[in-house]
């Protein structure tokens, strides 16, 4: 366990003399609006080190200085959450990456597989999960915790090297590439707190509902990052929706909201909402956001999308891709509405060779579907 800087510098450079090293974090949130960072897993070909961010004095800059070395590739399994963890500490996005749960789908392990799944299957061990919720903010850490930790990124070493073949024998390294992209883009980390109300589900469609649930949520944000608590311990989805749609002027009218805690309309945090209330309904009309318009989909749109999904099941099953990674049922349905004007992933890059093109000959009428021998195939026609 590594609980000094001068050591933490030390496994940094020797790790930094691999080609790859694998990582995984050990974190809570349960309470915090930011990741509490509890623990650090790498390994490379020869070095394995676990890093106790929580030591006292420990300085974590030699390990950020290696996250962005980009001579040395991080290997992560489901690396958004452990990368967020990174960037909120350090500033930075490690580069390049290498994510094996994206790489499993593009491999045919189906949807987000786990990395315990993934680990038996491609080298047949089981790994013991009963520490994986534990505390690991508490110290001192068990052995068994410890074993757990350190076998997160041992056996990713064996699973990237096979899923790196993999997709090497397949072709598809460059698939890989366009979804590390976007786990690489500092927008997929840093939303704005203006624009945390997409993050909530549209349920209202007026103009001035969605400037108060835009100025109430993006206040929300700041007083949760200020505060670092959940979003939720600050204001809950439900109340920020009954806000937008009651539109309570002064502190009363907030106090006679369901969902508004008795005497929580005097409070600072009250007076706030109220304040974010009126500067919304003061906003010009112009400026005021707009729901996304919803077109009534063309005459047998509907019946196009149910044959794209089995398009999708057939091709995904022949090329050995999880169908997630291909397009998901919203693409399918604006594939089949809007045709080559549909503005969704399937119709770019390595998606439209694979799916894309036949999808959208299949909603043109260039080819057909047929069952034959028990099994579902295309037809030109």
């Amino acid at each position: 366990m590594i609980e000094t800087t001068a050591d933490l510098e030390a496994a940094c450079k020797e790790l930094a003399k691999s080609e790859f090293i694998t990582i995984d974090t050990e974190f809570l949130r349960e309470t915090t609006f930011w990741p509490e960072l509890c623990l650090i897993q790498m390994a490379s070909p020869t070095t394995e080190v676990l890093v106790d961010p929580l030591a006292k004095g420990l300085d974590l800059k030699p390990f950020f200085e290696l996250m962005a070395n980009p001579a040395v590739l991080k290997v992560f399994h489901a690396a958004r959450q452990d990368i967020e963890i990174i960037y909120n500490r350090g500033g930075l996005i490690p580069h390049p990456i290498f994510d094996t749960q994206v790489a499993a789908m593009v491999c045919g392990f189906g949807d987000s597989v786990s990395y315990d799944q993934l680990v038996s299957r491609t080298k047949g061990v089981q790994i013991d999960k009963s520490s994986r919720f534990t505390d690991w903010s508490r110290r001192p850490l068990s052995e068994k915790q410890l074993d757990y930790a350190l076998a997160d990124v041992t056996h990713l070493r064996d699973v990237y090297l096979y899923l790196k073949a993999e997709l090497a024998r397949e072709g598809r390294s460059s698939w890989l590439r366009e979804e590390m992209d976007i786990l690489e883009a500092r927008d997929t980390y840093d939303m704005h707190p203006d624009d945390a109300w997409q993050r909530l589900k549209m349920r209202l469609r007026k103009p001035q509902e969605l400037a108060i649930l835009k100025f109430v949520a993006a206040w929300r944000e700041r007083e949760a990052r200020s505060r670092n608590v959940p979003r939720s311990r600050v204001l809950k989805d439900d109340a920020i929706y009954e806000i937008a749609q009651q539109q309570p002027k002064d502190a009363e009218a907030l106090g006679r909201l369901r969902t508004i805690p008795k005497g929580w309309e005097r409070s600072a945090a009250g007076i706030a909402v109220v304040e974010a209330v009126n500067a919304a309904l003061a906003l010009p009309k112009a400026e005021m956001p707009h729901a996304p318009r919803q077109t009534q989909p063309p005459e047998g749109a509907a019946a196009a999308a149910e044959l794209l999904k089995v398009l999708l099941k057939l091709i995904s099953e022949k090329h050995g891709v999880a169908p997630k990674v291909i397009a998901n049922s919203e693409d399918l349905d604006r594939i089949a509405a809007e045709g080559e004007r549909a503005e969704v992933a399937a119709l770019h890059g390595w998606r439209r060779e694979l799916f894309g093109e036949p999808a959208l000959q299949l909603i043109q009428g260039q080819v057909a579907l047929r069952f034959v021998g028990k099994k579902v195939e295309t037809v030109a026609l």
